[in-house]
Parts: C-alpha cells; structure tokens; sequence
C-alpha cells in the first residue's frame, strides 16, 4: 500500500464545503487506521455552502451545525482553501499531481424552469437567486426585485419555496433578528408587497414542505396564513396514501385548520393554495409581469400508485407583480466531469464518478451531496450520503485504485495554490471574519452581520 501512512498520507481534495462535503471528512478521519489529508476548496471565501447561503436567515438553530464543522476542520490534517474555482483556478490535470483522490460537493446551484409561455418577462425570477441575495451571497448582493408590488406568487411547495413566503411577509423586527444580510432587512421591510400566494401542483397530502414549515407560517406576527376548504379537503386517493402516515395526516389537519372563515386582522394574507398549475405569466415586455394564468388539477394515480397531478379545463388569473419559481434545484457541470443533463447531477454509482462512454468508474473521482444524488433531503441527508461515498473511496484505496501522483506533498500543494490563487482564504481567515460577523451583531442587537462581498473580506483581513 502506496499511502495511508506518516510517511505517506492519502491526499484527499474535496470541492465544494457545505454539509455534504464536512461530513466526508468527518468520515475520513474517523479512518484511525490510516493518516489521510484532507484539503477542502470553495469557489467562495468562506465555508459551509447552503448552510451560509441556502438556510433560511430566520432558521439560526439549524445554523448551529457549524459548530459541528468547525469541530471537523480542527483536525490537523485539514486544510481550507477558500477562493480557489475549479476549473479556473485549478484544473483537473492539476490536482491529478497532487492528490490520491479528488470529491466533488458543489452542490445544486439553480433553479428548473417552469417551461411556460413569459417566463422571462421582468419580475419572473428563479428563487435560489433571491434566497442567495437575502443571505448575504456575493454573486447577488447587487440584485434588484420589485418590491413595490402588492402581490407576489412562489411556484413550489418545498421548504425552499416556504421559506421565500415567509420572508416576504416578515416584519423589520423579524428580519432584524435573522442574520439576513443588511441590505435585504431594509428592502424587504419597505416592501409594499400586501398577497402572498404560495402555489402547489399537486393536494395538501403530497406537499413537500415539513410540518414545523407550515406551522411557522400561521405564526408570522403580521401575516394570515389561509387556505381553502376546497383544496384541502382529501380526495379518496389521497386519504389512502396517508392512512397510516401520522406526520402526513397531521399536516393536513394543519392546513384544513386554517381554511375556516374567521376575521382577518393582520396587514398581509399569505394564501396556500393546491392542485393548481402556472400555464403562462401575461403582462407587457417593458412592463413585466402582471397576471399569472393558473390551470386547475386533479389527481391521477400512476401504475406505481403514486399521484400526479393532471390538467383539467378549468382555468383562472391572478394578479401578481413578482414571481420566484421554487420547482426544482438543479446541479450545474463541472469542467471535464461527466454530467447527467437531464438529471442535472455528475454522472456517478453510489459516489464513484462514471466515465460517459464506458460506463466505468473514473479513477480517483467520487462525488457527494446534491450534486450526486439530486436536491433531496434536509441538511442530516447528507451525512449518510457522504459515508456512501467515502466508502466506496475507501474500498479502492484498499485495492490500490488511486491516482498516482507525482508530487503527493502536503507542502507543495500549498505552493501550487498559493501561485495560482495567492488571494485565497485559510479556514484561520474565516474564524477571524466570523468573530466580526458576530461581534458586529452584538454591537447593534443582531445574530451576525454578514460580510457580503470579497473585497469587504479581504479588506478586513488585511489582505
């Protein structure tokens, strides 16, 4: 066995550095047989991907996994290499010298269309970006929406979708205790936006959100969270689907509770409605959108016995100035990595990256997280994911099928980084942005206040 050892450790590189990829170094350190370097890299200055950037700034609890991570990177044969962009910075046939094994954890990066008739009109954007821009990311700290429409529309039922409604509806108290990004506190609090309407394809019994989701948003301070009796109340086949799922069943219960009439007294309406479809978004060019055309459904179940949802003839509009579509993430390609189109994921069998034409697994290459398996599952999905991963990476290093490279240093594949991205940022630079994040925060009664650009970083470090 060629590494593994003091003298030898197995060189590991993992790009991306949200939860998928933590836990893959979590796992390979667990290895106490074996000395392993990981070297973990981001596009980004700062780690943790969707946490940072994808969790809802409201949801500081969930944030708290961090902690776990940051129990991670203390590992001393960890190292973080914030600002290097694979396929920029550092090729493929770059790394192949330098490490054993290469794991990518990019992640799913934008958002499926809805593939209807103005789609592009202005004011019809997809929801990663906005999710993005009010956590502070840098590729969207300068984007603009129309908040001085009376209406907005969320196409999807995920917990991504839930969340946009909610922060559309929150107060400047709310938003103020969120760790939103500064900028996104004082636009959403001038927002004019009155109607909310958060939109599903299929019933109340196949929505995708969780149910602490829904409980949250009839508990906004400012905010009625309404539904109809209509679209809620289940259809035969929907109530066998859930006969024996309690959680389903309580969901339900959840949403019929608030399709009863009762007096409305809070300043906005946040509107769930189900089994409705967007079939096209009207409005001028110049203009932008205005109306949105919705087609009632039915639900069809398939050979499999799941339940779809099916077109009917009935059709509606509803007035709405901005629209963020929330169906779907989808993974984007990496250089030289074999990528599933339709799939929208890297082209893999449980990790191993498969070549497009052999069908083979690609020496030394793995994948993890969303950018393997799809957009499924909340932040602990990934956790067995990565060990799926790690283990088939293990079972070939036991076998002797790694890559063989020449210059598997620790020390200069530090040179070589530093060379090609001397601006990079080390897992010691985050800890010192964190601490003025937070001390920051404290100052003016706040979680954090976010660093939102690279350059406010860098300055900030000094560097």
């Amino acid at each position: 066995m060629t590494a593994g050892t003091p003298a030898q450790p197995l060189r590991v590189a993992i790009f991306g550095s949200g939860p998928a990829a933590f836990y893959a170094a979590e796992h390979l350190f667990k290895q106490k047989q074996f000395v392993i370097d990981v070297d973990m890299f981001d596009r980004l200055p700062v780690p943790f991907g969707l946490v940072r950037y994808g969790v809802a700034p409201d949801h500081l609890k969930i944030k708290q996994v961090t902690k776990v991570f940051d129990n991670i990177a203390a590992h001393p044969r960890f190292r973080f290499f914030g600002n290097v962009e694979f396929g920029k910075d550092v090729r493929l046939a770059d790394l192949n010298e330098y490490y054993h094994q290469i794991l990518f954890a990019t992640g799913a990066q934008t958002d499926r269309r809805m593939g209807i008739p103005g789609e592009d009109l202005h004011g019809s954007h997809p929801a990663t970006e906005f999710v993005a821009w009010y956590n502070g990311h840098p590729d969207y700290r300068d984007r603009q929406w129309n908040l001085e429409v009376e209406s907005a529309a969320v196409v999807g039922v995920g917990n991504v979708a839930v969340d946009v409604a909610r922060l559309l509806c929150l107060t400047r108290d709310e938003l103020w205790a969120s760790d939103a990004a500064e900028y996104a506190v004082e636009a959403l609090s001038r927002s004019k936006i009155k109607d909310v309407f958060l939109l599903g394809r299929r019933g109340p019994a196949q929505a995708a959100f969780s149910n602490p989701e829904v409980k949250e948003l009839g508990e906004l301070a400012e905010a009625e969270l309404i539904t109809r009796p209509d679209e809620t109340k289940l259809d035969e086949l929907s109530a066998a689907s859930i006969a024996d799922d309690r959680v389903s069943k309580a969901k339900v219960e959840i949403l019929q509770s608030h399709a009863v009439e009762r007096s409305l007294t809070k300043p906005r309406k946040l509107t769930l409605r189900f089994l409705v479809s967007p079939v096209e978004l009207l409005g001028e060019t110049g203009d932008g959108v205005t109306k949105m055309k919705l087609v009632r459904n039915t639900l069809v179940a398939s050979e499999t016995g799941s339940l779809s949802a099916k077109a009917t003839n009935e059709f509606e509009e509803l007035a709405v100035g901005l629209v963020f579509r929330s169906v779907g993430y989808r993974g984007v390609p990496l250089p030289e990595v074999p990528f599933h189109e339709r799939w929208g994921v890297i082209l893999n069998e449980r990790g191993r990256v498969i070549d497009l034409e052999s069908k083979q697994p690609i020496l030394g290459m793995y994948t993890t997280g969303w950018i393997k398996r799809g957009p499924s599952g909340v932040v602990g999905t990934n956790k067995p994911d990565s060990v799926e991963s790690v283990t088939c990476m293990l079972e070939d290093f036991s076998t002797g099928s790694l890559l063989q490279p020449s210059q598997a240093n620790a020390a200069r594949a530090e040179k070589f980084i530093c060379e090609r991205k001397p601006d990079y940022l080390s897992y010691a630079d985050w800890k010192r942005l964190d601490a003025i994040e937070l001390e920051k925060g404290q100052a003016c009664g706040r979680p954090r206040v976010k660093f939102t650009s690279v350059a406010e970083m860098k300055k900030a470090l000094g560097k």
